[in-house]
This record gives structure tokens, C-alpha cells and sequence, in this order.
């Protein structure tokens, strides 16, 4: 028992110094914010398959608290914690249902709610005394949309190799130390 908190434990930090280093290239790199914020947001899962959705919001929970004390530009963190960093979770939620049309259609939703509450507020505190070219919203959200499906199907294609080969050593792993620790047991 002992020994899988220590590899939560460990794990955890392991995760949150990843995410907070790719937090961080997001915020001095220019060009390849999303990349970047895309990969932060993959240790949610990681964490949520490893040690359960406690782990996957305890981690994403650090990681906003520490990204807004470390990383240098604090607006440059504000995408994890609204959008990329709660993907995991809310994606953990959602495919629950059985029903993968639902599925599609709360992943839209949310990410409807958050662009549409992001842009009012970038476009309210950034360009407050500015006009903004005339630029229908559903146009952008309706881009988003189609990158966010594209970013769902990238996020599941990254969990299933997590799954397929770092999951799979890992129990090999443990079934080896297991044999290692019965024939030393043996050899007593």
C-alpha cells in the first residue's frame, strides 16, 4: 500500500514539473503556445489514470497555483487553467456516458463556454476603448470546434500509447520485482 502512494506521490511531482516546464515554453515561445499547452494538459490524464480523478484535479490544481508563481508571463497561463489543464477532467466526466454523440456534444458545449466567457473577457480588458474588426464569434467558435475535435482525437490517440506501452512495462516491471522478491524469499 505504501509503496503505490510513493509512486503517486512521486508521480505527481514527476507530472507537475513537466507540466509546469511545457507551462512555461508556452509562455517565451512563440508559436508553439498550443503545442505546448496541449502536451501540459496530458499529464491530467496520466495522473487520472494512474491514481484516480483526485490525482488528475490535485495536479491540475498545483499546476495552476505554481504556473501563477513560476512562469514569468501570468496571462500566458491562463489557457491551462481555463481550457487545456480541465480538458483532462472534464473529458474523464464526460466519456462516461455511453452514448458518443452526447459525448461530442458536452466536449462543444464546454468549449463554447469557456471561448465564449474567454474572448468577452480578453476582448473587454484587452481592446476596452479599441473596436475589433466585426468578426462573428460562431465563426470563431466555429473553428475552435473543429480543432478541438481534432485536439480530442490527438489527446485519446496519446492516452491509448501511454496505455499501450508505458502502462504494459510498468506491470511487467512489477511482475519481474515480484518474481525477484518470491526467489529471494526461496534462498533464504
Amino acid at each position: 500500500m505504501t509503496n503505490k502512494k510513493t509512486y503517486q506521490l512521486a508521480l505527481g511531482g514527476i507530472c507537475l514539473a513537466l507540466t509546469i516546464i511545457f507551462m512555461f515554453g508556452a509562455s517565451i515561445v512563440p508559436g508553439a503556445e498550443l503545442t505546448l499547452y496541449a502536451i501540459s494538459a496530458l499529464f491530467i490524464a496520466v495522473m487520472i489514470l494512474e491514481s484516480g480523478v483526485k490525482g488528475g484535479i490535485a495536479l491540475y490544481i498545483a499546476a495552476a497555483l505554481l504556473g501563477l508563481l513560476i512562469v514569468p508571463n501570468k496571462v500566458g497561463v491562463l489557457p491551462y487553467i481555463g481550457m487545456f489543464g480541465l480538458y483532462g477532467i472534464v473529458k474523464f466526466y464526460i466519456e462516461k456516458l455511453k452514448n458518443p454523440v452526447a459525448q461530442v456534444m458536452l466536449k462543444v458545449v464546454f468549449f463554447a463556454a469557456v471561448t465564449t466567457v474567454a474572448f468577452t473577457a480578453l476582448k473587454s480588458l484587452l481592446f476596452g476603448g479599441s473596436s475589433l474588426p466585426d468578426f462573428p464569434i460562431w465563426v470563431l467558435i466555429g473553428a475552435g470546434i473543429i480543432m478541438l475535435l481534432l485536439y480530442d482525437l490527438i489527446y485519446t490517440l496519446l492516452i491509448r500509447i501511454y496505455c499501450d506501452r508505458f502502462r504494459k512495462e510498468k506491470k511487467i516491471h512489477f511482475e519481474l520485482s515480484k518474481k525477484g522478491e518470491e526467489e529471494n524469499e526461496k534462498n533464504e
